[in-house]
C-alpha cells in the first residue's frame, strides 16, 4: 500500500504571485481522497507537484508506493499519438522506458537495416522481455477491450484522434486501476465519461485497494467515493487546505458552519485588537502625567505587539461569483433543420427540427457520434452560406456525412470545444486575446478588457497565457469569447467538465438569459435537468428524441 503527505507545500507563479500559501494534507493508505476548489487555486499544480513534474518553492512531499498519474486532458497534447502511446505514457517507468527504446530500434531497422541496427532491436526486444513488457502487453488487451471492444493487437497503432475523449479516458483508467501502481493521482477522471462509465468508475474506485487523490467537481462521484474531501481555499498569501473528514453529502453543511465559526472568531480578534490598542492610548496619556504608570504602559505594549504578531485568525475564504451575459439575438424560427443526416460509419439516418430559443441537450454512449454532430453544426452545416460561418478564429474539421443540415437566417454558431483546442490561443495572453479582437468580435481597451474578465473572475490572469490556465479557466474563457462574439447558436461540447460549481451555475444562469438557441452535449446529470429536449443517440445506431434525460445508453453496436 501507498500513502502521500503534504506538508506546507508553497509555490508561486512566474510573476511572483503566490498560488500555494502553505499546503498540508495526508492520503492515507488505501483511502480515496476529493481536492476541490475553485477553478485556478492550484489544484492541478499541487497534484503536479505530488508527482514530481514540478518542484514545491517550499515544503515536503512524502510518498511511498509506487505512483500512477492521468492528467486532465490526457491524450490530447497536440502531437501524433497512437494508442500504443497513451498506454506507455501512463505505464510504469520501466515498462515506458524499454517500450519508447523498442520503437527507437524499430524506427532504426527500417532506416538502416545492417547488423548494429539488428543487434540493438535484437537488446531492445530481450530488454522488453526481461521488464515484463509481454505480459504487460496481456494487461493492455484486458484494458483495450474493456475501453474500446477491440483487442490490442488491432487497437494499439489506431491514431488517438479517432477515440472520443471519453474513450481515451477510460482506456487510461482501464491501465491505471489495474495496473501495479499503489497510489493513483486522477485530475479529473470523470471529464469526458458518459454516465453508464461514470457509474462503472465509482464502482471501480469503491472496490480498488489502491490510494487515490482525484480531482472532481461531479457530486455525484464526489458522494459515491470519496472518504475526505480536500478543500484549496484561496487566500491573499496563496491558497490553503481545509479538510472536510465526512462524505460530500455532509460537506456543504460542514463548509458553511467552519465559515461562521472563521467569522466569529476574526470578530472576536477585532473588538480584542480595539480594546488593547485603546488600552495602550489611555495608559500613554496617564504615564505622560505620572512616573508610576510607565510599567502598565510598557506592559500593555508588549501584550498589544504580541497579540498583533501572533495574527488574525484565518480569514474567511473567499467566495468566487462568475457573471455571464450571454447575449445572442433573434434568428429564423427554424433553427436547424436536419433531413436523412446520416454521420458517415456513426449512427443511421434522422431527421430534426431544432427551433429558435429552444434547449436541446444531446445524450448518449462516447463514441457514438455527438461530438461530431456539434461540430458539424459548428461548420454551418452541410452547404453553409457566408451568415453561417462560425465565430472565433478556430475552423471545425469537416465531418463525413450523408444527407442534409441546414442551418436557418441569421444562425451563426458559436463553438465551445471539448479538448479546450485553441492552438491560435495557446501562446497569447487573455489581455492579448481581448484587445486585438477578430474578425467576428471587435477589440477593447484594457481598462474595459479587464472589467469583463473580472466578471468572470479571471482578472488576475489577465497577463497570463490561455495555456497556462487551468482547464476550468480555460472552459471559462471560452464561454467569455461566445458572449463577445454575436453567436446565436451555442454549441457546447461537454461545457461543465471542467468548471467547478459555482461557475456551473454562473453558466446555468447566463443560458436562462441567452436569446438564442442552444445545444449541448453533455453527460452531466445536474446540468441536463435545465433542457426542454432530448436527443439521444442510442446503442442501436438510432437517433431519437425524448421529454427525459436518458442515461442508460450503452456503446454503440458497431465493428470496430
Amino acid at each position: 500500500m501507498g500513502h502521500v503527505d503534504v506538508n506546507t507545500v508553497e509555490y508561486y507563479l512566474p510573476d511572483g504571485r503566490p498560488l500555494l500559501g502553505g499546503v498540508s494534507l495526508r492520503v492515507g493508505e488505501g483511502a480515496k481522497v476529493a481536492l476541490v476548489g475553485p477553478n485556478g487555486t492550484g489544484k492541478t499544480t499541487l497534484l503536479r507537484i505530488i508527482s514530481g513534474e514540478i518542484d514545491a518553492h517550499e515544503g515536503a512531499i512524502t510518498r511511498s508506493g509506487g505512483l500512477g498519474v492521468m492528467d486532465q486532458f490526457v491524450g490530447k497534447q497536440g502531437q501524433e499519438q497512437t494508442v500504443r502511446d497513451l498506454l506507455v505514457s501512463v505505464a510504469p517507468e520501466p515498462i515506458a522506458k524499454a517500450a519508447r527504446a523498442v520503437d527507437a530500434a524499430e524506427l532504426a531497422i527500417m532506416e538502416h537495416d545492417d547488423e548494429p541496427a539488428q543487434m540493438a532491436y535484437a537488446q531492445a526486444l530481450a530488454d522488453w522481455a526481461e521488464v515484463g513488457g509481454y505480459e504487460y502487453e496481456t494487461l493492455w488487451d484486458v484494458c483495450t477491450v474493456a475501453a474500446l471492444g477491440i483487442p490490442y493487437d488491432r487497437a494499439q497503432f489506431r491514431d488517438l484522434h479517432t477515440l472520443s475523449g471519453g474513450e481515451q479516458k477510460r482506456l487510461v483508467l482501464e491501465a491505471l486501476l489495474r495496473g501495479p501502481e499503489e497510489v493513483l493521482l486522477l485530475d479529473e477522471p470523470d471529464n469526458y465519461l458518459d454516465v453508464p462509465t461514470k457509474r462503472w468508475l465509482e464502482q471501480a474506485l469503491q472496490d480498488s485497494p489502491k490510494t487515490v487523490l482525484l480531482i472532481s467537481h461531479d457530486r455525484e462521484l464526489l458522494e459515491q467515493v470519496a472518504t475526505r474531501i480536500v478543500t484549496l481555499e484561496p487566500q491573499a498569501s496563496g491558497a490553503i487546505a481545509w479538510t472536510h473528514p465526512g462524505r460530500f453529502s455532509t460537506y456543504h453543511q460542514a463548509r458553511i458552519d467552519r465559515n461562521a465559526r472563521l467569522e466569529e472568531l476574526r470578530r472576536r480578534w477585532d473588538e480584542e485588537h480595539a480594546k488593547l490598542k485603546a488600552l495602550v492610548l489611555r495608559l500613554k496619556v496617564k504615564a505622560e502625567y505620572n512616573d508610576g504608570m510607565a510599567p502598565r504602559y510598557h506592559a500593555a505594549q508588549t501584550r498589544l505587539r504580541k497579540f498583533e504578531e501572533a495574527g488574525p485568525p484565518q480569514a474567511v475564504p473567499f467566495e468566487q461569483k462568475v457573471t455571464m451575459r450571454l447575449k445572442g439575438g433573434r434568428t429564423a424560427k427554424r433553427a436547424v433543420v436536419a433531413e436523412g443526416l446520416e454521420l458517415t460509419g456513426l449512427m443511421k439516418p434522422f431527421d430534426l427540427e431544432i427551433w429558435y430559443g429552444e434547449r436541446v441537450a444531446v445524450l448518449g454512449s462516447n463514441g457514438s457520434g455527438k461530438s461530431h454532430f456539434l461540430r458539424l453544426l459548428a461548420a454551418g452545416g452541410s452547404d453553409p452560406d457566408i451568415e453561417h460561418q462560425p465565430v472565433g478564429d478556430v475552423a471545425p474539421d469537416p465531418v463525413a456525412h450523408e444527407g442534409k443540415v441546414r442551418l436557418g437566417s441569421r444562425v451563426r454558431p458559436g463553438w465551445f470545444a471539448q479538448t479546450h483546442a485553441h492552438p491560435e490561443l495557446v501562446k497569447r495572453t487573455l489581455l492579448e486575446i481581448l484587445h486585438r479582437g477578430d474578425e467576428h468580435r471587435a477589440g477593447m481597451a484594457r481598462e474595459q478588457a479587464s472589467r469583463v474578465l473580472d466578471r468572470y473572475e479571471l482578472a488576475h490572469a489577465a497577463e497570463q497565457t490561455f495555456g497556462s490556465l487551468s482547464g476550468g479557466q480555460q472552459a471559462r474563457f471560452q464561454i467569455l469569447l461566445l458572449e463577445l462574439s454575436g453567436a446565436t447558436l451555442l454549441l457546447l461540447d461537454e461545457p461543465t467538465d471542467n468548471l467547478d460549481l459555482q461557475s456551473a451555475e454562473a453558466l446555468e444562469d447566463g443560458l436562462e438569459q441567452f436569446e438564442g438557441t442552444v445545444v449541448a452535449v453533455t453527460h452531466d446529470r445536474w446540468f441536463a435537468r435545465g433542457f426542454d429536449r432530448y436527443l439521444v443517440f442510442g446503442a442501436d445506431g438510432r437517433v431519437y428524441e425524448s421529454n427525459e434525460p436518458v442515461w442508460d445508453e450503452t456503446r454503440v453496436q458497431r465493428a470496430r
